[in-house]
């Protein structure tokens, strides 16, 4: 078969594999991997949309095509030898659950299946530690032990189809393929141009958030998970999964964070219960009546109703991982979007 073109028009001989590679934690992982001299070189990127300027730049192996596609993703593991799978679509609104679905299940059920055809030795993939994380109690605090918590899982399309995911990968991969699977929390940071983790961040700044949520969350920096990820690569325990995150914070303490942060006053009236989810989809009907952007939507603030906490102790001990401080990640994630994002179309994409 036909060897793809490099950026340059060379046919290269590419070893690694990248999915999602222009996405938030794909961008990252991209600049670590191509920072080593010679490196472009053995890296391909699998690229639905118009490859950007700087993904061209870096020198990398492109190959236009989707995860939907058997065809494309054929064309995409010729000669590779390893695989990041990092490709998602990340929403909260209920209509999008299809679509999140042929990425997030289907897709990854045709891509460990050509691996498994392929020869390739290792896929190491990121789902989110939303499969097994999420409580209606402050004081649960999982591991990768953890049962699932199937019946809050499936009340969200996005986290229901990662699960979905993760079961697809293991039974597809089998025993022919190394898995690796990273499951990271809310993931913040600088470069989140598609805003797919740091909205929350954008509505805090741009004063949309109009109630205290009562539950609480686990973040970690997008450039030390992207970090790991070679780790995960080069020792991580074939079929485990590790949870990866820095800090568990209520919503409180992360507001309260960014308000002394930035100077804006954070929210003081806290709703707990069902409460928060019926006022935020009675406000939505409202705005959407008015032809007015959606602040906040419903399945948000359901969602923040409860905790999404765990313990990276895992990851700590196989891999390695040590975050870096929070407060200097909340730092620069605050910096972007003021630089970037802030005053741009941005509030309009937040509210999709």
């Amino acid at each position: 078969m036909k060897k793809a073109a490099g950026a340059n028009g060379a046919i290269n001989s590419a070893t690694t594999l990248i999915t999602g590679g222009t996405g938030f934690l794909g961008t990252h992982l991209l600049r670590l991997l191509t920072g080593e001299a010679g490196a472009a070189a053995r890296l391909r990127v699998l690229v639905q949309s118009k490859p950007p300027a700087w993904l061209r730049a870096l020198g990398v192996e492109i190959v236009a095509g989707s995860v939907t596609s058997s065809d494309d993703v054929k064309r995409a593991l010729d000669g590779v030898t390893n695989v990041y799978h990092l490709a998602g679509l990340v929403s909260h609104l209920p209509a999008d659950a299809h679509r999140m679905y042929a990425v997030h299940v289907e897709g990854t059920r045709l891509v460990c299946e050509a691996a498994v055809r392929a020869g390739v030795r290792r896929i190491v993939m990121a789902s989110t530690s939303g499969t097994v994380a999420i409580s209606r109690r402050a004081d649960d605090v999982a591991d990768e032990e953890t049962p699932t918590p199937i019946e809050l899982v499936t009340r969200w399309p996005y986290y229901s189809s990662k699960l979905y995911q993760e079961e697809a990968a293991r039974r597809a991969c089998g025993e022919k393929v190394e898995l690796v699977t990273l499951n990271p929390s809310l993931l913040l940071g600088p470069g989140d141009d598609r805003l797919s983790s740091t909205r929350p961040i954008l509505q805090f700044l741009a004063r949309d958030i109009a109630l205290m949520p009562a539950g609480g969350l686990n973040v970690v920096d997008a450039r030390d998970v992207a970090a790991l990820l070679p780790v995960a690569m080069d020792r991580g325990t074939p079929g485990a999964r590790y949870l990866v995150g820095a800090v568990n914070w209520t919503f409180a303490e992360l507001f309260g964070r960014l308000e002394r942060l930035t100077k804006i006053a954070a929210p003081k009236v806290k709703i707990a219960g069902d409460l928060a989810f019926w006022a935020s989809r009675a406000q939505a009907s409202l705005f959407r009546q008015l032809g007015r952007r959606v602040p906040v939507e419903p399945q948000s603030v359901e969602m923040a109703q409860h905790f999404w906490y765990f313990d990276s102790g895992k990851a700590a001990r196989e891999l390695g991982f040590s975050p870096r401080d929070p407060a200097d990640t909340l730092r620069d994630t605050v910096k972007y979007i003021r630089e970037h994002l802030l005053g741009s179309d941005a509030l309009g994409r937040a509210a999709g």
